[in-house]
Protein backbone atom coordinates (compact mmCIF):
# COMPACT_ATOMS: atom_id res chain seq x y z
CA UNK A 1 0.00 0.00 0.00
CA UNK A 2 1.00 3.46 -0.73
CA UNK A 3 0.61 5.08 2.54
CA UNK A 4 2.68 5.35 5.43
CA UNK A 5 2.72 4.39 9.31
CA UNK A 6 2.95 7.24 11.82
CA UNK A 7 2.05 7.39 15.90
CA UNK A 8 -1.29 8.81 14.96
CA UNK A 9 -1.95 6.68 12.68
CA UNK A 10 -1.48 5.32 9.03
CA UNK A 11 -2.12 8.05 6.06
CA UNK A 12 -1.75 8.47 2.77
CA UNK A 13 1.09 9.78 1.27
CA UNK A 14 0.21 13.16 1.27
CA UNK A 15 -1.24 13.57 4.92
CA UNK A 16 -4.65 12.48 4.88
CA UNK A 17 -5.47 10.06 7.63
CA UNK A 18 -6.65 6.57 6.56
CA UNK A 19 -9.61 5.01 8.51
CA UNK A 20 -8.03 2.13 10.62
CA UNK A 21 -10.98 0.18 9.21
CA UNK A 22 -9.65 0.78 5.94
CA UNK A 23 -6.24 -0.06 6.30
CA UNK A 24 -7.93 -3.28 7.54
CA UNK A 25 -9.51 -4.07 4.66
CA UNK A 26 -6.71 -2.59 2.48
CA UNK A 27 -4.80 -5.30 3.53
CA UNK A 28 -6.78 -8.20 2.51
CA UNK A 29 -8.47 -6.70 -0.90
CA UNK A 30 -5.52 -4.34 -1.80
CA UNK A 31 -5.85 -1.63 -4.38
CA UNK A 32 -9.17 -3.53 -5.76
CA UNK A 33 -12.61 -1.20 -5.93
CA UNK A 34 -14.16 -0.46 -1.84
CA UNK A 35 -17.50 0.60 -2.10
CA UNK A 36 -17.60 3.66 1.46
CA UNK A 37 -20.23 5.72 2.43
CA UNK A 38 -19.63 9.50 3.56
CA UNK A 39 -20.82 12.29 4.72
CA UNK A 40 -20.57 16.32 4.06
CA UNK A 41 -21.87 19.07 6.48
CA UNK A 42 -22.98 22.19 4.36
CA UNK A 43 -22.30 24.69 7.30
CA UNK A 44 -24.49 27.68 6.79
CA UNK A 45 -24.69 31.23 8.80
CA UNK A 46 -25.28 34.35 8.38
CA UNK A 47 -23.18 37.44 8.38
CA UNK A 48 -23.99 41.15 8.48
CA UNK A 49 -26.96 40.29 6.40
CA UNK A 50 -24.85 37.61 3.84
CA UNK A 51 -25.14 34.19 3.93
CA UNK A 52 -21.76 32.12 4.22
CA UNK A 53 -20.77 28.83 3.69
CA UNK A 54 -17.91 27.09 6.04
CA UNK A 55 -14.99 25.51 3.26
CA UNK A 56 -11.61 23.83 3.69
CA UNK A 57 -8.75 24.01 2.23
CA UNK A 58 -7.56 20.45 1.42
CA UNK A 59 -3.59 19.46 2.73
CA UNK A 60 -3.54 16.81 -0.20
CA UNK A 61 -4.43 18.83 -3.26
CA UNK A 62 -4.77 22.03 -1.84
CA UNK A 63 -8.68 22.22 -3.20
CA UNK A 64 -11.34 24.16 -1.62
CA UNK A 65 -14.31 21.49 -0.68
CA UNK A 66 -16.89 21.39 1.91
CA UNK A 67 -16.18 19.54 5.41
CA UNK A 68 -16.59 15.83 4.66
CA UNK A 69 -14.96 12.45 5.72
CA UNK A 70 -15.26 8.77 5.61
CA UNK A 71 -18.66 7.05 7.85
CA UNK A 72 -17.08 4.97 10.54
CA UNK A 73 -18.96 1.08 11.12
CA UNK A 74 -22.02 1.99 12.93
CA UNK A 75 -21.39 5.56 12.94
CA UNK A 76 -24.87 7.14 11.42
CA UNK A 77 -24.19 9.60 8.64
CA UNK A 78 -25.43 12.71 10.00
CA UNK A 79 -23.24 12.22 12.82
CA UNK A 80 -20.14 11.53 10.74
CA UNK A 81 -21.27 15.09 9.17
CA UNK A 82 -20.81 16.97 12.73
CA UNK A 83 -17.62 15.37 13.84
CA UNK A 84 -15.71 15.83 10.10
CA UNK A 85 -17.06 19.97 10.60
CA UNK A 86 -15.52 19.67 13.78
CA UNK A 87 -12.30 18.02 13.04
CA UNK A 88 -11.77 19.66 9.83
CA UNK A 89 -12.68 23.11 10.47
CA UNK A 90 -13.33 23.36 14.67
CA UNK A 91 -16.63 24.56 14.20
CA UNK A 92 -19.62 22.93 16.01
CA UNK A 93 -23.00 22.55 14.14
CA UNK A 94 -26.64 21.16 14.16
CA UNK A 95 -27.91 19.14 11.47
CA UNK A 96 -31.00 20.40 10.12
CA UNK A 97 -31.90 17.93 7.06
CA UNK A 98 -30.64 15.64 4.63
CA UNK A 99 -29.93 17.75 1.22
CA UNK A 100 -28.57 15.06 -1.18
CA UNK A 101 -27.85 11.24 -1.25
CA UNK A 102 -26.26 10.12 -4.23
CA UNK A 103 -23.45 7.50 -5.74
CA UNK A 104 -20.42 9.05 -6.53
CA UNK A 105 -18.24 8.01 -9.72
CA UNK A 106 -15.91 5.19 -9.13
CA UNK A 107 -11.69 7.00 -8.63
CA UNK A 108 -8.46 6.18 -7.62
CA UNK A 109 -6.34 7.75 -4.56
CA UNK A 110 -3.24 9.37 -4.78
CA UNK A 111 -2.17 5.89 -3.47
CA UNK A 112 -3.76 4.04 -6.32
CA UNK A 113 -6.07 2.74 -3.94
CA UNK A 114 -9.91 2.18 -6.08
CA UNK A 115 -13.07 3.68 -4.34
CA UNK A 116 -16.38 4.59 -4.81
CA UNK A 117 -18.65 6.54 -2.26
CA UNK A 118 -22.18 6.67 -1.12
CA UNK A 119 -22.56 10.68 -0.46
CA UNK A 120 -25.05 11.89 2.09
CA UNK A 121 -25.16 15.69 2.19
CA UNK A 122 -26.36 17.43 5.15
CA UNK A 123 -27.70 21.14 5.43
CA UNK A 124 -26.44 22.21 8.93
CA UNK A 125 -26.47 25.48 11.26
CA UNK A 126 -23.49 27.22 12.71
CA UNK A 127 -23.76 26.84 16.79
CA UNK A 128 -20.47 28.13 17.67
CA UNK A 129 -16.78 28.60 16.97
CA UNK A 130 -14.76 30.50 14.13
CA UNK A 131 -12.91 28.11 11.32
CA UNK A 132 -9.16 27.17 11.67
CA UNK A 133 -7.31 24.28 10.09
CA UNK A 134 -8.34 22.21 13.12
CA UNK A 135 -6.45 18.98 11.73
CA UNK A 136 -4.07 17.86 9.14
CA UNK A 137 -6.66 17.64 6.70
CA UNK A 138 -7.09 21.06 5.65
CA UNK A 139 -4.35 23.52 5.46
CA UNK A 140 -6.92 26.80 5.94
CA UNK A 141 -10.76 27.21 7.08
CA UNK A 142 -13.00 30.07 6.35
CA UNK A 143 -16.40 31.25 6.18
CA UNK A 144 -17.18 32.47 2.04
CA UNK A 145 -19.87 34.39 0.90
CA UNK A 146 -21.72 32.77 -1.50
CA UNK A 147 -21.05 35.12 -4.20
CA UNK A 148 -17.13 35.01 -3.38
CA UNK A 149 -16.74 31.11 -3.48
CA UNK A 150 -12.94 30.37 -4.38
CA UNK A 151 -12.72 28.15 -7.32
CA UNK A 152 -13.84 24.41 -6.52
CA UNK A 153 -15.11 21.42 -8.23
CA UNK A 154 -18.42 21.37 -9.77
CA UNK A 155 -19.74 18.58 -7.04
CA UNK A 156 -18.46 20.83 -4.43
CA UNK A 157 -20.95 23.36 -6.23
CA UNK A 158 -23.68 21.16 -6.15
CA UNK A 159 -23.44 20.30 -2.03
CA UNK A 160 -23.28 23.87 -2.01
CA UNK A 161 -26.71 24.11 -3.86
CA UNK A 162 -28.21 20.99 -2.00
CA UNK A 163 -27.49 22.29 1.28
CA UNK A 164 -29.49 25.73 0.42
CA UNK A 165 -32.27 23.90 -1.31
CA UNK A 166 -35.42 23.72 0.30
CA UNK A 167 -37.76 20.87 -0.22
CA UNK A 168 -37.09 17.31 -0.46
CA UNK A 169 -33.54 16.01 -0.28
CA UNK A 170 -32.03 15.76 -3.75
CA UNK A 171 -31.36 11.78 -5.11
CA UNK A 172 -29.01 10.67 -7.32
CA UNK A 173 -25.93 12.21 -8.77
CA UNK A 174 -27.32 13.48 -12.57
CA UNK A 175 -30.59 14.68 -10.98
CA UNK A 176 -28.51 16.88 -8.04
CA UNK A 177 -26.05 18.32 -10.63
CA UNK A 178 -29.15 19.21 -13.06
CA UNK A 179 -31.01 20.61 -10.25
CA UNK A 180 -27.38 22.56 -9.37
CA UNK A 181 -26.77 23.59 -12.44
CA UNK A 182 -23.52 22.03 -12.82
CA UNK A 183 -24.53 18.79 -15.24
Amino acid sequence: MACRIEAGGVRYRQGVPIPEFVVDLRRRIGHDPLWLMASSGIVLREVDGVEHVLLARRSDNGQWTVPAGIIDPGEEPHVTAVREVQEETGVTCRVERLAWVYAGPPLVHVNGDKAQYLEHVFTCSWVSGEPFAADEESTEADWFGLDELPAMASHQRARIAAGRADGIPWLGLDEGLAQAGES
